[in-house]
């Protein structure tokens, strides 16, 4: 979707995370500087976009305490000098310069004015850039986003429709500006904030005001009702993050590493409670893990169930294949604030095997393979959107506090495609779960295979 703009639109430049469905943003300011707003702890993709643009970052914006990802503000500040900006209300325990609503900042040619906008949060602001006395654009972080609005839930079950009719009236004050005003989000399809599927992370106030669902609720008990009716499950660490990012992650080195250690090494960890994360392809995996590690392979979404499924007080020692990059596990880890990673097998599952470290191996079947009991580990929306008849329906991110509601004999675990699948199948062998197997493709897959028609939750 093209986005009309009073600035040169390549002046602007999302940063996308894929696998958290969250955009940052760098606004070149035009001469030799740039904002970026709500950057994660993850600089990678932002360091190199400030450098093919020859800029250097002169401010760091957070639009919330981020419940998501780690924020990269106070990174920022420490490595290059850029002053941070920020809801005064969410009492940052760092340097930062505190705004309130209408505050504005002197951009140099550009003005960015904050506008409150509770609701995500109750310190959230909105970001509004001004050429002048016209707006631009606006960073709307959780509130206004491509579809939808952030969901209002993460502070607590009493708070939520308190925090729903916030969002109402924030996103009403949001609309009021002009139409072709652009709206840059920073949740966006993917993320557990809560947005909806789609290819666009940006729109303009134009566009909402004619498509988005709940800007077309025509009261506030309609808007709540579809707001909080939409929201699912969201990942343990959520309940985590805010509070470290009101007191500043630790600032880390350029170059994080992933200490190397011998399978007696990993033998005396695992003996003393270390957790094993193995990172390969779910093939591999099946072909042979070490028993009682947990599979998450490593991809857009690692990081989610990482944090997700591992407890933050469990240490961990990654098992990964030659070819994927240490940097592509520590780093995704470190931006939802897993800091607990040890080391990896040195030599992978090659040097294990060698050393006579004992595996475990997990059947893959094909579609029309699948007979017996089936175990669906999908989201609940997945799930009601179509599943083989007589699946057990356990979500991914419940099922190490539910293994014992799983079937205790032969069970052919599911998911889209097989990854969420291996990891569930190696949660529940580590629960002493045996002769499971992992079904290669999903639910749209059997039926095509099979000639039989899905069930549906209405």
């Amino acid at each position: 979707m093209e986005v009309v703009v009073g600035i040169e639109p390549d002046r602007v430049i999302p940063l996308v995370d894929e696998g958290l469905g969250n955009s940052a943003y760098l606004l070149d300011l035009g001469d030799g500087r740039a904002l970026a707003v709500d950057p994660p702890r993850d600089l990678r993709a932002l360091r190199a976009a400030a450098a093919r643009r020859g800029v250097a970052v002169a401010y760091a914006a957070d639009t919330h305490l981020h419940a998501d990802f780690l924020s990269g503000a106070r990174q920022l500040a420490a490595t290059d000098g850029a002053v941070v900006l920020a809801p005064a209300a969410g009492r940052r325990g760092f340097d930062h310069r505190g705004l309130r609503d209408a505050d504005e900042v002197d951009l140099g040619g550009l003005t960015l004015r904050a506008l409150a906008t509770p609701g995500h949060t109750d310190e959230h602001l909105s970001f509004l850039v001004l050429d002048g006395t016209v707006p631009v654009g606006v960073f709307t972080g959780g509130s206004l986003i491509v579809g939808s609005a952030a969901r209002t839930d993460l502070l607590g079950a009493d708070r939520t429709e308190e925090l729903a009719r916030a969002q109402y009236a924030s996103l009403r004050r949001l609309a009021r500006l002009p139409g072709p005003t652009a709206v840059w989000p920073t949740h966006g399809a993917g993320s557990f904030c809560s947005a909806p599927p789609g290819e666009a992370r940006t729109s303009t106030i134009g566009v909402e005001k004619d498509h988005n669902p709940l800007l077309s609720a025509p009261d506030v008990d309609t808007f709540v009702a579809r707001l909080v009716g939409s929201v699912g499950s969201y990942p343990a660490y959520f309940d985590r993050l805010a509070e470290v990012n009101r007191r500043g992650p630790a600032l880390l080195p350029a170059s994080p590493v992933l200490p190397e250690l011998d399978p007696a090494r990993v033998r005396r960890l695992l003996a003393d409670g270390t957790t094993v994360v193995d990172v390969r392809p779910a093939a591999d995996v099946a072909a042979g893990h070490i028993p009682g590690s947990i599979a998450i392979p490593l991809r857009a979404q690692f990081a989610t169930w990482l944090g997700w499924l591992i407890p933050p007080d469990h240490f961990i020692v990654i098992v990964r294949n030659r070819d994927q990059h240490p940097d592509d596990i520590v780093w995704p880890a470190l931006n939802i604030g897993v800091e607990s990673i040890v080391g990896e097998l040195a030599g992978g599952m090659p040097a294990w095997t060698a050393a006579d470290g004992p595996i475990i191996t997990t059947r893959l079947v094909r579609p029309d393979e699948v007979a017996g009991t089936v175990l669906d580990v999908r989201q609940d929306s997945e799930y009601a959107a179509g599943h083989l008849p007589g699946a057990v329906h356990i979500e991914l991110g419940t099922l190490p506090r539910s293994t014992d509601a799983a079937a205790a004999g032969p069970a052919v675990v599911m998911c889209g495609h097989g990854e969420r699948a291996m990891t569930g199948a190696t949660l529940l062998e580590r629960a002493g779960h045996r002769d499971l197997a992992v079904l290669v493709g999903g639910a749209d897959d059997w039926a095509k295979a099979t000639g039989r028609t899905l069930d549906h939750d209405a």
